[in-house]
C-alpha cells in the first residue's frame, strides 16, 4: 500500500467520536445568545435607538448618524460582554464565499496610550480593498477602493472574539460587488408588488416578506483521507475513482441510523449554529453513503441567506475539530448521488398570512390562486433566467443525473391542483360570467384546502415543485449562495405581479367586477404558462423529447445557460424593477464565465498532475513487478508451461501499457487544448472552449485511470479509494 494512503487509513482507524455536551437541556435558554438580536437590543439600546433600528428593519427607513453612534456604542458594549476584541464587516463577494477584515476596538492616543472606540462611522461603513475581488470590469486596477455598508435587517453576531456586522459590498462608483445588494433590492420589489396585489383581498396587508427555508446536503470525509486526495483538496471532488461494488444500491443509508462520529459532529455544529440564531432543526442521512442533510425552520429570505452562508462556514470549522472535512461540492463522487440545496420559497404578510396557503373562504382561496398561478407564470416566462441562476461548473455534474432535476425548467403542481387550474381555464371565458358560472367557480375554489390536505406530493425529479404551502426550487446547488437564485425568483415574481395588477385594473376600468377581472386574467396566465407544467418523471428520456416538443429549453452547460443574464428581456426586467443596472448584469455575466473557466482549468491541471505524477508512475512500477514475475517464470518453466502460466500476466502487462499510453496521450492533448483556450481573449468564447474542448478529456482520462485502479495492486495504489472515502465511520 502507498505510504501516505496507509498512514491515512491508519489515522482513520484511530478516530474516536468527540463527545459534545449541550450547554443545557433547553435550546431556548441559549438560542441566539451570540446574536445582537431584539432582546439584546432592548437591553443595550436606548428606547429611541431601539425604535430607530426596528424601523430600519421593518420599514427600510434610514438610521441617522446620531442614532448610528448610539447603536455602535451599545453594540460594542454587548460584544465586549461576549469577549469580543475585534469587529468586522461581514459580506458576500462574488467569490461565492464570505469575506471579513478584522479591526480592533481600540485607537492609539497621545502619550503612548489607547482608547476603546467603535463609533457610528465604523458601524455604518468601511472601505475594504476591492482590488482582489471579482468585479467584472466595473473598477479599474488603480481603483482599489470598495465600500461595505451596514445591513440593519440582518443582526450582528459574535464568532470567537470578533463582532461580525452583516453588510453590503459596492464599488467606488456604487455598483454592487456582492450577492446581498441585488437580493435586498429584489426583496423590496416583491414587497411592493405583492402588497399592491394583496390590496384586492385584504386592505390590512402593508408588508410582504419573501421567506426561505433551505435544505443543506453535504458529504463528510475523514480529514486524513481528504489530505491524501489532492483532487478533493484542490477541487472539492474526486476526479478519479472506480465505483465500489457497494454504493447506494440498497438505499440502506437513507434515513438510517446516523453514525456516532457523524452525530457528534452534528451536535457540535448545531450548538454553534443555534447560538448564532440559526434555527437548525432537522438532521438525517441522505441517499449516498457518508452524505447527510440539515435544515432549519424557514425565515425571512435575506436572513435565511445570511444564515446559510454562516452555517457553511461553521460546519467547515467544526468539522476540523472532529477530524472531518465537509464536502459541499455538488458532485464530489461519480456514481452516487450529488448534493443540492433545496430552496423552499413562499410569501408571508404582516397579518400572518402565507400567500401560498389557501384559507377557509373563497376569498382567501382566490388570493391563494392569484399568487400561486402568478408564480407559475413567472417561472414560465423566465425559465432560462431561472436556469442561469443555478448554473455553475459544479452543478453541471449534478443536473440531469439520477438524483437531481434535469436542466429543463418545469413546474410540478400535483394532479389535483393541475385539475383545479384546468377547470378554471375551461370555465372562465372572455366577457362577463353568468351567476351560475360565478357560483360554480366559488364552489370549486372553496374545495382547495381539502385538495391540498391529502393530494400534494413532492416530485424529486422536478426542479420547481409546489409542496403544499410553498414552492421548492430543488435545482440549486449545495455550494451555491442562495442569494443568486432568490434574487432571480423574487425579481421575476415581482415583475409578474406588476403585470398582473396592470391587466386586472384595465378590466376593472372597463366596468368588469373585481373578482371576475381577477379570474379572467388568471385564466390567461394559466393558458400562457401551461407548457411549463409537468407531472411526470423528470429523469426520463421521454420528458426530454416532450419538453423539446413544447419548446422548453434544455441548456445543459453553464457557458450557454449564463447567456440569459445578458438577454434584452433580463436587462429590462432587472432595470425596471430596480434590482440591477445593465452594467452590473454584464459584470456578473463576465464574472460567472471567468469562474467557470477557472474551475475547469484547475480541475484540468490537477487531473494532469495526478495522472502524470501519481497514477502513471504507480502503474509502471506495478507493471515492472509483473514483468519481473514473467521473467522468473520463464527461467524455471519449460516453454510450453511458461506460455500457459504467464498468459494472464502478459495480458495484464499489455492492458496496463494500453491504459498508460492513452492517459499520457490524452493528458498531452488536454494540455494543448488548455493552452489554446487560454489564448482566447473573449470570456464567453474561452468558457465555451474550456467546456467543449478541455472538459471533453475528463471522462476519457478518468475511464482509463479507473481501469488501472482495478488492475494495479491495492497496496500500491496512491489514492484512497471510494470504498474508503464513502464508508469511513
Amino acid at each position: 500500500m502507498a505510504f501516505h494512503r496507509f498512514k491515512a487509513l491508519e489515522t482513520v482507524l484511530s478516530r474516536v467520536p468527540v463527545d459534545v455536551h449541550m450547554p443545557n437541556n433547553k435550546v431556548s435558554e441559549f438560542f441566539g445568545e451570540n446574536v445582537f438580536g431584539i432582546d439584546a437590543m432592548r437591553e443595550y439600546l436606548s428606547e429611541e435607538a431601539f425604535e430607530s433600528v426596528m424601523a430600519a428593519m421593518q420599514q427600510g427607513t434610514q438610521i441617522d448618524r446620531k442614532m448610528a453612534d448610539q447603536v455602535a456604542s451599545s453594540m460594542k458594549a454587548w460584544a465586549n460582554s461576549k469577549g469580543a476584541t475585534h469587529y468586522t464587516h461581514w459580506f458576500q463577494p462574488l467569490t461565492g464565499t464570505t469575506a471579513e477584515k478584522h479591526d480592533a476596538f481600540f485607537e492609539p492616543t497621545e502619550g503612548g496610550r489607547a482608547i476603546e472606540r467603535f463609533g457610528g462611522g465604523q458601524l455604518v461603513q468601511q472601505e475594504p480593498d476591492a482590488s482582489s475581488f471579482p468585479n467584472g470590469g466595473i473598477r479599474n486596477t488603480f481603483e482599489a477602493r470598495g465600500y461595505t455598508a451596514w445591513d440593519p435587517t440582518s443582526p450582528a453576531f459574535v464568532i470567537g472574539k470578533t463582532l461580525c456586522i452583516p453588510t453590503i459590498f459596492v464599488s467606488y462608483t456604487g455598483e454592487a460587488l456582492d450577492f446581498k445588494t441585488p437580493l435586498l433590492k429584489a426583496l423590496s420589489a416583491i414587497d411592493k408588488a405583492a402588497v399592491d396585489v394583496c390590496q384586492y383581498f385584504d386592505k390590512n396587508v402593508t408588508k410582504v416578506n419573501a421567506t426561505l427555508g433551505w435544505e443543506q446536503e453535504y458529504f463528510l470525509v475523514d480529514d486524513a483521507l481528504f489530505n491524501a486526495r489532492p483532487d478533493l483538496a484542490m477541487t472539492g471532488r474526486a476526479l478519479f475513482g472506480h465505483i465500489p461494488a457497494k454504493g447506494q444500491q440498497l438505499d440502506d443509508h437513507y434515513f438510517g441510523s446516523i453514525p456516532d462520529r457523524a452525530t457528534s459532529f452534528m451536535r457540535d455544529f448545531e450548538i454553534e449554529s443555534l447560538k448564532l440564531g440559526i434555527p437548525i432543526k432537522t438532521r438525517h442521512n441522505e441517499v449516498a453513503p457518508n452524505q447527510f442533510e440539515c435544515a432549519p425552520v424557514f425565515e425571512e429570505c435575506n436572513l435565511a441567506v445570511d444564515h446559510n452562508q454562516l452555517l457553511m462556514d461553521v460546519m467547515e470549522k467544526v468539522a476540523r475539530r472532529h477530524n472531518f472535512r465537509v464536502l459541499l461540492h455538488e458532485k464530489p463522487y461519480a456514481g452516487v448521488n450529488g448534493s443540492g440545496k433545496h430552496n423552499n420559497w413562499s410569501l408571508g404578510t404582516n397579518t400572518g398570512k402565507n400567500l401560498l396557503s389557501p384559507g377557509k373562504t373563497p376569498k382567501t382561496n382566490l388570493q391563494f390562486l392569484t399568487f400561486f398561478i402568478n408564480t407559475v407564470k413567472a417561472v414560465h416566462d423566465n425559465a432560462d433566467l431561472l436556469r442561469a441562476s443555478i448554473a455553475g461548473a459544479n452543478n453541471d455534474h449534478r443536473l440531469g443525473a439520477n438524483e437531481a432535476p434535469p436542466a429543463i425548467m418545469s413546474v410540478f403542481l400535483g394532479t389535483q391542483l393541475s385539475n383545479v387550474l384546468d377547470e378554471l381555464e375551461s370555465k372562465v371565458k372572455s366577457g362577463k360570467m353568468s351567476p351560475d358560472e360565478k357560483t360554480a367557480l366559488k364552489l370549486g375554489v372553496g374545495k382547495i384546502p381539502d385538495i391540498l390536505l391529502d393530494n400534494t406530493d413532492r416530485n424529486r425529479t422536478s426542479p420547481f415543485a409546489f409542496t403544499g404551502n410553498k414552492f421548492e426550487f430543488r435545482a440549486v446547488g449545495s455550494s451555491q449562495n442562495c442569494a443568486g437564485p432568490m434574487t432571480v425568483l423574487n425579481a421575476i415574481m415581482a415583475d409578474q405581479l406588476i403585470k398582473f395588477k396592470k391587466d386586472v385594473d384595465a378590466l376593472i376600468n372597463k366596468g368588469i367586477e373585481k373578482d371576475e377581472a381577477i379570474f379572467q386574467v388568471l385564466r390567461q396566465c394559466i393558458v400562457d404558462s401551461k407548457k411549463i407544467r409537468f407531472e411526470g418523471n423528470g429523469y426520463g428520456e421521454e420528458w426530454v423529447k416532450e419538453a423539446a416538443k413544447r419548446g422548453l429549453s434544455n441548456i445543459k452547460t453553464t457557458p450557454l445557460a449564463l447567456s440569459a443574464f445578458v438577454s434584452k428581456s433580463t436587462m429590462d426586467l432587472f432595470e425596471r424593477n430596480g434590482v440591477m443596472s445593465e452594467r452590473e448584469q454584464h459584470a456578473r455575466y463576465d464574472i460567472y464565465l471567468e469562474t467557470y473557466t477557472k474551475k475547469i482549468q484547475i480541475e484540468s491541471r490537477v487531473m494532469a498532475d495526478l495522472a502524470l505524477n501519481h497514477i502513471i508512475p504507480t502503474a509502471i512500477k506495478y507493471q515492472s513487478s509483473l514483468i519481473e514475475n514473467v521473467r522468473g517464470l520463464k527461467e524455471i518453466m519449460t516453454a510450453g508451461d511458461f506460455k500457459k502460466s504467464a498468459q494472464i500476466q502478459m495480458e495484464m502487462i499489455a492492458e496496463i501499457s494500453e491504459h498508460i499510453h492513452t492517459i499520457k496521450t490524452k493528458v498531452d492533448e488536454m494540455t494543448e487544448a488548455r493552452r489554446k483556450a487560454n489564448a482566447i481573449p473573449d470570456v464567453k468564447k474561452q468558457a465555451i472552449e474550456y467546456c467543449e474542448k478541455v472538459k471533453f478529456y475528463f471522462d476519457v482520462i478518468r475511464y482509463h485511470v479507473d481501469k488501472l485502479e482495478i488492475l494495479v495492486d491495492d497496496e500500491s495504489w496512491p489514492l484512497p479509494k471510494y470504498r474508503e472515502l464513502l464508508f469511513t465511520k
